[in-house]
C-alpha cells in the first residue's frame, strides 16, 4: 500500500460516526450532518493511515474513498 493522497466522502452517508470513532483527526460528523473530512485531515494522512483504511473498510454503507499514492 502506498501512502494515502486523498480521502473523500461519497454520496450516501448515514451519520453513524464510525469513522470519526476511527479517527477523528481527519473525519468529523456533526449532529443530523453527512460526515464530512477535516480541512487538515492531510497531515494526519501518514501518522492516521491504518485508522482511515479500517474506517473505509468498516463503513457500513462505503462511502469513504481513499486515494492512495502510487
Amino acid at each position: 500500500m502506498g501512502a494515502i493522497r486523498k480521502v473523500s466522502i461519497e454520496e450516501g452517508c448515514i451519520s453513524c460516526s464510525l469513522c470519526q470513532d476511527y479517527c477523528a483527526e481527519v473525519f468529523q460528523v456533526e449532529d443530523g450532518e453527512d460526515c464530512v473530512v477535516r480541512e487538515d485531515a492531510p497531515k494526519h494522512f501518514d501518522a492516521k493511515a491504518e485508522a482511515i483504511r479500517d474506517a473505509a473498510r468498516d463503513c457500513p454503507v462505503e462511502v469513504i474513498a481513499v486515494e492512495e499514492a502510487n
